[in-house]
This record gives structure tokens, sequence and C-alpha cells, in this order.
């Protein structure tokens, strides 16, 4: 016997490679030492720091995959696993720099993860990070055919003086939500179950979607919110600290980047839902307290500011067409939020 026997291909694994080279060469930046194929991946610190701080995190997609398998479609997700660790350091005021997957599978099928890299690089392109490295596991009888798997790894850098921990919050500092394109990649379990539910296929299309299916509503990947972010911090927008709004939804993560002894007075009349969510609470007869809890509910980043920076940020984030509004404000209370059901 050999390793193909046992259900490993070596050859396809070379393929891949290959496949990916130009994906992953497009995403290098100033800083990114050697090439792909090595045993880890290099990079150099960017001078003109004086105490630099590294920023981790990590994520993976979940049950989102289920309907990228199911459509075959399979160019998006790798735009989620990037988002959801990106977005995360940013929260603290950093920069991302560099960014490595983990893709595992039962049997590697080269063009299908082919695919599922170029939404990676993708996702690295749009938040200016390297992507420096990876590894894929062809794990025969783990997974179920077609079936794979992904989680992510990302550090980023910011000067320590400017990092944003909740201290800088102030009361009377004002919500500012940026606007999600639907569900992210979060609370797919329960959206699965509803469409099993409706009777309805992937290709199903609810007429309160306009037309559009919902395999490709759900399948809309995570915004990157790095970019203007970022641009906000270098234009001199005092944003005091931020939120990723992700698993437990406005909820479980807007609390996170609070000061001790503060809340925040939510106003939910300052947004619309996008038909998704109503679609989703209606046809499982979800209640709105869950939704809540369970969705981003329209809102996937907050930064907060200070009453004087409301105006310029409303009108930087809107001039990187991005949706913004002011939704609470940080008042004395036991870090839970006021208002949300």
């Amino acid at each position: 016997m050999d390793y193909r026997d046992a259900g490993v291909d070596i050859e396809a694994g070379r393929s891949f490679v290959e496949k990916i080279r130009h994906n992953v060469q497009s995403t290098y930046r100033a800083g990114v030492l050697g090439g792909l194929g090595g045993f880890g991946g290099c990079f150099q610190l960017p001078t003109g720091f004086k105490e630099p701080v590294l920023v981790s995190g990590t994520d993976g997609v979940g049950t989102k995959l289920k309907i990228a398998n199911a459509l075959n479609r399979h160019d998006t997700v790798g735009i989620d696993l990037v988002a959801m660790c990106v977005n995360d350091v940013l929260t603290l005021g950093a920069e991302p720099l560099f960014f490595l997957d983990y893709l595992a599978t039962g049997k590697l099928n080269p063009e299908q993860l082919a695919e599922v890299v170029a939404g990676i690089a993708e996702g690295c392109r749009q938040s200016g990070c390297a992507l420096l490295g990876g590894e894929t596991a062809e794990m025969p009888g783990f997974y179920p055919a077609g079936e794979y798997d992904l989680a992510g790894f990302c550090v980023g850098i910011v000067e320590k003086s400017k990092l944003l921990n909740g201290t800088q919050v102030r009361e009377g500092d004002i919500a500012i939500g940026l606007a999600s394109q639907g569900l992210h990649s979060n609370g797919f379990s329960l959206a699965r179950k509803i469409v099993e539910k409706s009777g309805l296929g992937w290709d199903g299309c609810p007429e309160i979607l306009g037309g559009k299916s919902l395999g490709e509503e759900l399948l809309t990947p995570t915004q990157i919110y790095v970019k203007p972010v970022l641009e906000a911090l270098r234009a001199g927008i005092d944003l005091r600290t931020m939120a990723h709004i992700t698993g437990g939804g406005l909820p479980e993560n807007l609390p996170r980047c609070l000061n001790s002894g503060q809340s925040i007075a939510m106003d939910v009349k300052q947004w619309e839902t996008t038909p998704i969510f109503s679609w989703l609470a209606e046809t499982g007869e979800v209640s709105e307290a869950d939704m809540f809890d369970t969705f981003n509910m329209g809102i996937g980043f907050v930064v907060l500011v200070a009453p004087s920076q409301v105006e310029p940020t409303l009108s930087h984030f809107q001039s990187h067409q991005i949706t913004a509004c002011a939704i609470g404000e940080v008042v004395p209370g036991g870090g839970n939020l006021i208002g949300i059901p």
C-alpha cells in the first residue's frame, strides 16, 4: 500500500499549491520575507513605532460552510474567514499585518479549495494584510465527501499609547453603528434550521428578498471594516473604542468595549434591519430577544465617539459607502445594553 491507497493524494496537494500561488502572492505587502512553501512565514515589523504592541485574533466560518457546500460555491467563505479575524483585532486600534489559514478536508479537491483560497486572498487584499502562509490537511474519513473546515489567525500592530481598551470611554459618548452585509458569519445553525422548516431550498426566492435566493443572500460575505476605520483614526477622528458584532449579537459584544460602571442606552429605531432578518424572524417564529441574541440585526461594527465627533464620524463612513448612524449613548450602569429586547 501507499499513501494514495489510504486516501491521501500528495500530487493533488502539490497541484493545489500551484493553483493558489498567484493569489497568495497578490496579498504581499511591505514586511513579507521569503515566499510560499517554507516551514514558517516571516514578517519584519514596520518601523516608526516607539512601543509596538502585537494584537492577535483567530476564528472560523462555522456552519455557513454547509451552505457553500450545498451550493458548490466556495469563493466567498474565505472573505468571511479573514473578516472575522481582522475585524476583531481592529477593535483595539490595530492594523492587520498578516494572516494564516488552516484548511482541512477529507479528500483534497484542488479546484474547490483554490476557490476558497481565492476568497481568503480577496479578504486579505480588502484589509491590507498579507496571506503569509497556511496549512492544508487531507484527513480521509474525518469529513463527509466534498466538505471542508476553515480556521484563520491574524496578527496586527498598534502603538501602545493608541491601544483602545475601554478606558478611554466616557459617559455621554455616542455609539455609531456601521451597517452589516446581512448575517455575516454568525447564527447560521439557527438560520439553516429556519430554512429547513420553511420547505424552501437554497434556490428559493421569498418575495421579501426582492428576487434574491436564500442561498445568495446567506452567502453574502462579511463586511471588512479595516480600511475605513484605520483611515478615520489617521484623519484624527477620536474613536474611543470599538466592537465587532459577531456571535451573541449586540447584547454580547457591545458591552465588551466599555469601561467599568458603564452601560449603553440604545435606540433601536435609529436603523432598519435588512429583509433577511424579518424573514428569519417571521418564518422561524423567533422572538425579538432571540433575534438580537443570535444575529447582528443589521449592525456589523460599532465605534464610540465623543458627542463633538458624531458628525465627522458619520460623514467619514458614509463617504466610504458604509451606512452609519448613532444608535446609543454611554450612561452609568453595569455593563449592559438598555433598550434592547
